[in-house]
């Protein structure tokens, strides 16, 4: 009685209430001229994301998706994930992953990763789809579902499977098997999540064959469909060449055999519908204990998320000041600033989104030295109260060159700011995400919580450019004779498209859709909270 009374008081918990500042950032005639060619910018980049998004939505083709539904009779993986999730909604990230790649596109890398509500509760999931060369995993595959498993470890979320795959694709092995953060690197994050109570539930609605057979037998619980879910090593072709015997995949390895028989699996599925139904029935016995949701009182921004197309920036010189984006962003546009006076090329504060308190770090011009310590100081004060970071990045296109002895000095103490600030940055042990707004360039990149200093979420706005310098600004780190062909290389691989097909991100977001998407996020990372069974500490075997 008394655990549930604690337990239920915690629910009744409130925030202290909001006195921050209104910052009254409503667009002014002197921003017409670089908020429209913003806007055009933005407008054709959200052209370019709806024609992806078509593309990789057709998965591997017409042909394709008849052989999957009609012949093999199966359910088209989308079908799958809005009959597993409340209301069929499901936070997809990385849709762009395995587009124009050296070895051809692989819509959304042939498996679908992402987060959706089930009874309730967040859960990863990783789903293949068997109409991309019938499941085949690509390395890109491999490393998209490695980025899902990292997102289920980093915010103990529970993780289900749905397991389609015909096996890696062989002419690119040495690209998927050997190495530390390939392959066989799926399996270990299994033992690892289980170790860490983070519950995991596969799906087997398709072939797992030969590594793939590791992922159901190693979940906590497997519910496998009868007649078109398969587990085996080797497949009835390999059975032949080998013995001579010829077996039906469902001799083999189908659900009958491994339900009574192997006991791989538990949970018997008549038709896919059944195996969706039991997964949300075990999901449904965590031992978790969710608050109530209240979504009334939530402020809107004073002004219209969908200005925030026109400030997108198109280029760096095309940057107004980050916190008209800010006041479209929080809750009332309300922002509580962090010294305001000191290193303003770098704003800091506090604000709400969706009434979650969050530190804000967001470029606003160069990362100096004043603004580098500034930086370091709020990143530290946020880690001390326990508050997660958002950091909105907009980066200079290049450094600027040393000239002087002057210049020399300035630039060593802003490396060394710079470097406090990577320091507070990595070490802070509160939740990051990252909004890469502009330009992702160079070493300001890391101080600004870019993807190597692992945000538990980074996501790019369509016109954002990711690369060592901006295109067009090579000239001083290139011979000239090469600086037009690097630009021209620089200009194709910057794009937020080329990015995104390499999983260097979580996935591509409209501008307007940010605030939603960071609620989202911030409700994910606080899940945690409210799992009751938590590691417990083992007592050591003694030996008589």
């Amino acid at each position: 009685m008394a655990s549930y009374l604690m337990s239920t008081s915690v629910h009744r918990r409130r925030r202290l209430p909001s006195a921050f500042p209104v910052l009254d950032e409503a667009l002014q005639p002197i921003h017409n001229d670089v908020f429209e060619a913003n806007l055009r910018n933005s407008q054709a980049c959200q052209e370019r994301y709806i024609e992806y998004m078509e593309k990789v939505k057709k998965g591997g083709g017409e042909n394709a998706v008849k052989r999957h539904t009609q012949r093999n009779k199966k359910m088209l993986v989308t079908d799958r994930l809005r009959m597993l999730f409340d209301d069929g909604y499901y936070f997809e990230l990385s849709p762009f992953a395995g587009m124009g790649l050296p070895y051809g596109d692989i819509p959304s890398a042939g498996c679908l990763t992402g987060i959706g509500k089930i009874n309730g509760l967040w859960c990863v999931f990783i789903a293949n789809d068997a109409t991309v060369s019938g499941g085949t995993a690509y390395p890109i595959t491999v490393k998209k579902q490695l980025r899902a498993q990292d997102v289920a470890i980093q915010n103990r979320l529970p993780c289900v499977y749905l397991v389609d795959s015909g096996g890696a694709f062989l002419p690119l092995q040495s690209e998927i098997f050997p190495d530390k953060n390939q392959g066989g690197r799926t399996f270990y994050n299994e033992a690892i999540m289980s170790a860490m109570k983070i519950p995991q539930v596969s799906v087997v609605c398709g072939s797992c064959t030969a590594g793939g057979a590791y992922i159901p037998t190693m979940a906590e619980e497997t519910v496998m469909v009868h007649r078109i879910g398969t587990i085996f090593l080797g497949g009835p072709p390999l059975v032949k060449a080998a013995t001579g015997e010829e077996v039906s995949p469902e001799n083999l390895g189908g659900a009958t055999l491994h339900a009574e028989v192997s006991g791989c699996v538990d949970h018997f599925a008549s038709v896919e519908k059944e195996a969706y139904e039991t997964t949300r029935n075990i999901i449904s016995t965590l031992n978790f204990e969710l608050p109530e949701e209240d979504e009334a009182g939530v402020e809107e921004p004073l002004h219209s998320v969908e200005e925030l197309m026109g400030l997108a920036p198109r280029d760096y010189d095309h940057s107004l000041d980050v916190k008209l984006i800010l006041s479209r962003l929080t809750d009332g546009s309300k922002f509580q600033e962090f010294k305001a006076r000191y290193g303003t090329t770098l704003v800091t504060g506090f604000a709400r989104i969706c009434r979650h308190q969050v530190g804000i770090v967001a470029s606003n011009g160069a990362l100096t030295h004043n603004a580098s310590l500034k930086g370091s100081h709020f990143v530290q004060l946020c880690d001390q109260r326990d508050i997660p970071l958002i950091f909105l990045q907009n980066t200079i296109p290049t450094p600027e060159l040393t000239l002087s002895q002057t210049q020399a000095e300035t630039n060593t103490n802003r490396l060394k700011a710079q470097g406090s600030m990577m320091s507070a940055v990595a070490c802070a042990s509160v939740p990051k995400i990252t909004i890469v707004i502009g330009g992702c360039h160079g070493a300001e990149s890391y101080a600004m919580c870019g993807r190597s200093f692992d945000p538990n979420f980074l996501f790019l706005w369509p016109n954002a450019r990711v690369s060592l310098v901006a295109p067009g600004y090579s000239a001083a780190l290139a011979q000239e004779e090469d600086v037009e062909k690097i630009n021209k290389r620089l200009e194709k691989e910057s794009s937020a498209f080329f990015s995104s097909g390499r999983l260097w991100d979580d996935g591509v977001i409209l501008p307007q859709d940010t605030r939603k998407v960071l609620s989202d996020c911030l409700k994910i990372i606080k899940q945690q909270e409210y799992q009751l069974s938590k590691e417990k500490i083992r007592t050591p075997l003694l030996r008589m």
